[in-house]
């Protein structure tokens, strides 16, 4: 029997899950793939936990460099996340003919480019999936089971902690900064949530997708991210009682001008499927111009959902291991000579629905002068909500739903209504997107 002799780089949540799905499933793996797939050596800081972990039956060092450079080892799963000593050790391991397997997303959507030319010089596979919304096989989808179509756009609930957040604000009408110490809590969200709720994460994770879907470079530092944090209740209720959920997506979509690249709260219509997404679940849905609309669902996060990913990566590399670089599909679905270096638009150039919400003096004719400078720019109204003031107050909230305008020209019209004598303080925006055409 064929063997692939695996070199695991770190064992701690992901890595753990992996080893036991390996070991726990090892008979139906060598059945659809006809090679034993085995882990012989670890990397750990915890030399201690790997050797318990492993139960002797794998050689465990603290020495992730004597990983990728035994030459017992046929392929490197990295897992131990960064992309500084990350980077450095699977460039080491495809500079020694090694196929890599990594969950790591921010080393792809940061360095990617360079480490995807170096596999391809080498001819060494590089898999990814667990890089992207956990145990969702939304990266193999992209590549492959959508291959025939011209992806018009991906839009993407790509991060947990986020979604628990929103889902607790709006189940339970707790501000943020209440929920996300509960998430902290529960394990949800890290000490420094900052990659999480500041959009980081999901744009790392976008940032791969677009790549695939548009055969286009990584290219992370041009996303437009904007997190949760300046999210407050009130907008959660007004989008509620408007039939809309208010969701952190992450968008890359496809337009004549380039390409549209952007993390940030958005109004969903409730009916939609990707709206009743709740706690710490992920769901992508891929527009392709012949499927129409496609959802994928599932745990984008966790031990053995994670695991999943990168041990059906590890099968997928069993299969092809000893096949040159045309009989695989391509790193990022498209032919490396056919990958285009698209433009990605400043958010000022994207077009958009809008949500705002101003507060207002309540007063004849404040209305009429809001709804003459959008008119005045071109940018119709789909919907109002006009709440009453509280008792003993002389200020209301105003929340208005636009239909498709440009971001410059909203903004513009935005910095008018602001400087109505009887507004009150900012504007509040948020971005609509219907993600059913």
């Amino acid at each position: 029997m064929k063997h692939l002799n695996v070199g695991l780089l770190g064992i701690g949540t992901v890595g753990g899950g992996t080893y036991a799905v390996l070991t726990r499933n090892a008979a139906e793996i060598t059945r659809r793939t006809g090679v034993a797939i085995n882990v012989v050596q670890v990397a750990d800081r915890n030399v201690e936990h790997a050797k318990t972990l492993t139960g002797g039956n794998a050689e465990v060092t603290n020495d992730a460099f004597a990983v990728v450079n035994n030459p017992n080892v046929d392929v490197v799963v990295e897992l131990i996340g960064g992309y500084t000593l990350s980077k450095e050790l699977v460039l080491k391991a495809i500079e020694n003919g090694k196929h890599v397997v990594t969950a790591n997303k921010a080393l792809l959507a940061l360095h990617g480019n360079e480490i995807f030319a170096a596999a391809l010089a080498k001819n060494v596979i590089v898999a990814f999936e667990a890089a992207v919304a956990g145990g969702i096989p939304i990266i193999k989808a992209l590549r492959e089971g959508l291959g025939a179509n011209k992806i018009e756009w991906v839009a993407g609930i790509i991060n947990g902690t986020t979604n628990f957040i929103l889902t607790e604000m709006r189940e339970k009408g707790l501000a943020f900064t209440d929920v996300l110490g509960e998430a902290q809590r529960l394990g949800y969200a890290e000490a420094d949530p900052t990659f999480d709720v500041e959009g980081i994460d999901a744009a790392h994770k976008l940032t791969i997708m677009s790549a695939i879907a548009f055969g286009m470079p990584m290219k992370f530092e041009q996303a437009y991210t904007e997190g949760i944090t300046k999210l407050q209740q009130a907008d959660i209720q007004y989008a509620e009682e408007l039939g809309y959920r208010i969701k952190l997506l992450g968008i890359a979509k496809r337009t004549d001008a380039g390409v549209e690249l952007r993390v940030h709260p958005t109004l969903i219509p409730e009916k939609r499927l990707v709206a009743n997404v709740n706690g710490a679940m992920n769901a992508v849905v891929v527009k392709g111009d012949a499927v129409g609309p496609t959802l994928y669902y599932g745990a984008g996060a966790g031990a053995e959902p994670t695991a999943s990913a990168v041990v059906a990566d590890l099968m997928d590399v069993a299969r092809l291991q000893n096949a040159s670089a045309e009989q695989r599909v391509p790193y990022l679905a498209f032919q490396p000579n056919s990958v285009a270096d698209l433009p990605v638009l400043n958010i000022a150039e994207v077009h958009s629905a809008y949500y705002l919400r101003l507060r207002a003096s309540d007063k004849p004719g404040v209305l009429a002068g809001v709804t003459k400078i959008l008119a005045d720019l071109n940018i119709s109204i789909d919907a109002m909500l006009q709440k009453e003031p509280a008792d003993n107050e002389t200020e209301a909230d105003i929340v208005i739903l636009t239909h498709i305008t440009q971001e410059r020209n909203m903004d513009v019209g935005i910095a008018a209504i602001e400087a109505l004598p009887a507004i009150v303080g900012k504007v509040v925006k948020i971005r609509m997107e219907e993600l059913g055409k």
